[in-house]
């Protein structure tokens, strides 16, 4: 069960995909599992880290595996990582694209519409 970690909702016309607590490797793969089987079909995603409050490298690698095979189907995406907090910190310390960061839900939804 990953519902303690990851639900699923919609922000506007886009998929809107909650992250919190603690993501690494005893949970990152079923993670992983349930937001490429919500999300293969739509045409925006945005991913909400703001109230996750750890990511380690297994976190990392599964952001860096959704968004690239969104893009790769051509489905714009944005990190909501807020101004500050662990997943905004890690991803910055790993050079993570910072073309995909947005800081709140309404930037990120702004980008994916413009």
């Amino acid at each position: 069960m990953t519902d303690q970690w990851v639900k699923f909702s919609t922000f506007g016309d886009a998929e809107l995909v909650s992250l919190t607590g603690e993501i690494d490797l005893a949970n990152a793969p079923d993670i992983g599992k349930e937001i490429v089987k919500r999300v293969q079909s739509a045409g925006k995603v945005l991913i909400d880290l703001t109230t996750v409050s750890f990511l380690d490298s297994a976190g990392v690698r599964l952001l860096d595996a959704l968004v690239g095979d969104l893009s790769d189907h051509g489905t714009p995406t944005r990190l909501v990582v807020g101004e500050r907090g662990a997943a905004r910190m890690t991803l910055q310390l790993c050079a993570f694209r910072e073309d995909v960061l947005a800081t709140d839900l309404d930037r990120a939804a702004a980008d994916l519409s413009g």
